[in-house]
């Protein structure tokens, strides 16, 4: 092994605890089973030392800067590790000539291990391409955001992605029970005596992230005085205590953000009120602008529910310009409200539908010329010209109605479902449209 990957195994005693027990060997590696589990790729890769190069994509204290640690320990391979915040092309490039150098003198390649590779520019990527292409160096990236719009499509092209996963409450207990009863690395020489309660409060707040967990663990240890036996009586209370306010894994820039948006409008579009004040619990809490949130629930008011319920937009927009003028926190109860409304509506996207459909249209087919009776005839020499000659007043006729040429090309776009409000809308548009003679194929099925 290289020195450099050495010095790693020596971590000061005075390192946070998270620190100390990294795993030092990829037994002792906790969670990521559907990648390093029995028969999978990347487990055959590190067993058989044929690492490619890497991209690890997951969120904070998965394992990444671990995973790639034992890998080192496992490989014969010369170990690099630069971090992309400090870091520069004048320092890849050395790093680079001296892995050609190694290579061709020894034979030996080196395994460079970036973290936070996403905050590398496109310049900084670009200098690792041919290198990697070539043998010289194996890249191993950590990243908390998806690689995918991250990093440039050549170094992906060269890698193979893997997603760690936020690990599970076993998993964080696992590993704080590690903790408790290591006396070279971790809190084992200590007198602890940790309620259960404790260690599954801990495992549950700290949302899959082991750094969190092990230095919330070692906080409620190192600052809880002794009892009169002489020992250190975690409680909850003190868990609760040393952890203060949870921490969500929620990025504003990030994936988080986009799935978590996401999740929240496929609830509502879902029809689970539960589910869609869960998200947005989540998003309020992280900190999320309330407007954004409110601009969603606006949308899908119109886009998921549409006619069915025509309620349903005007109350997204009160809740809308309401909570833009109450603010936080009490802007909470008013979007829950509103979004509660969209996902309990009956829902239809007939109207999104219909207006992407007369869009394609407009994009792909010739334009229609407007007829010269629907023409502006408010002008001087409108009539000249035959404008407006011939327009039926709807109003002048039974029920507001009268057959007439409004598009030169028939066509249906608007096919209203039978959900709510928009069942009646069918009804009245298929009598309308039965007149004119086109007859929609959901009108034809309505009929049957």
């Amino acid at each position: 092994m290289s020195t450099l990957f050495s010095d790693e195994k020596i971590v000061p005693a005075d390192s946070p605890l998270s620190a100390r027990m990294r795993p030092r060997s990829i037994e002792e590696f906790v969670g990521q089973r559907h990648i390093l589990g029995e028969g999978k790729l990347l487990t055959r890769a590190i067993e058989a030392d044929r690492i490619s190069s890497l991209i690890l994509y997951g969120p904070p204290g998965a394992g990444k800067t671990s995973l790639a640690l034992c890998i080192a320990q496992r490989t014969q391979s010369h170990f690099e590790r630069i971090n992309a915040v400090a870091s520069n092309v004048e320092e890849m490039r050395k790093v680079i000539a001296g892995a050609q150098n190694r290579r061709s003198t020894s034979g030996r390649k080196t395994l460079v291990f970036i973290d936070e590779i996403h905050r590398f520019n496109k310049a900084q990527q670009d200098v690792l391409m041919p290198d990697i292409e070539e043998g010289n160096i194996i890249l191993i990236g950590a990243t908390v955001f998806n690689p995918f719009f991250a990093l440039v499509s050549p170094l992906l092209s060269r890698s193979l992605v893997f997603e760690l996963q936020s690990l599970t409450p076993e998993d964080l207990m696992l590993l704080m029970r590690r903790a408790l009863t290591d006396k070279e690395r971790g809190l084992g020489a200590l007198p602890v005596d940790m309620d259960e309660e404790a260690l599954v409060f801990l495992s549950s707040i700290s949302d899959g992230d082991a750094r969190k967990a092990l230095n919330s663990l070692e906080v409620a240890v190192l600052t809880t005085p002794k009892t009169n036996d002489g020992r250190i009586h975690i409680t909850s209370a003190i868990a609760q205590e040393s952890i203060q306010k949870k921490q969500v894994n929620y990025d504003r820039d990030g994936d988080a953000h986009y799935d978590t948006i996401s999740a929240f409008i496929k609830s509502m579009r879902g029809s689970d009120p539960d589910a869609a004040l869960y998200w947005m619990a989540k998003m309020i809490y992280a900190g999320e602008d309330p407007r954004f949130i409110a601009r969603r629930i606006v949308i899908c008011a119109s886009e998921d529910v549409g006619n069915a319920d025509p309620q349903a937009l005007l109350v997204a927009n009160a809740a809308l310009q309401a909570s833009e003028f109450v603010g936080l926190p009490e802007a909470r109860i008013i979007l829950a409200q509103a979004a509660v409304y969209v996902a309990c509506a009956p829902k239809s996207n007939a109207v999104y539908v219909g207006i992407d459909r007369a869009l394609a249209d407009v994009k792909a087919k010739r334009t229609q010329g407007v007829p010269d009776h629907l023409k502006d005839a408010h002008y001087k020499g409108a009539q000249q010209l035959g404008h407006g000659k011939g327009y039926k007043y709807a109003h002048d006729y039974p029920q507001h109605y009268v057959e007439q040429e409004y598009m030169p090309h028939q066509a249906v776009y608007y096919e209203p479902s039978v959900q709510g409000y928009e069942a009646k809308i069918k009804g009245r548009l298929s009598e309308m449209r039965s007149r004119k003679g086109h007859i929609s194929d959901m009108d034809k099925l309505g009929k049957e």
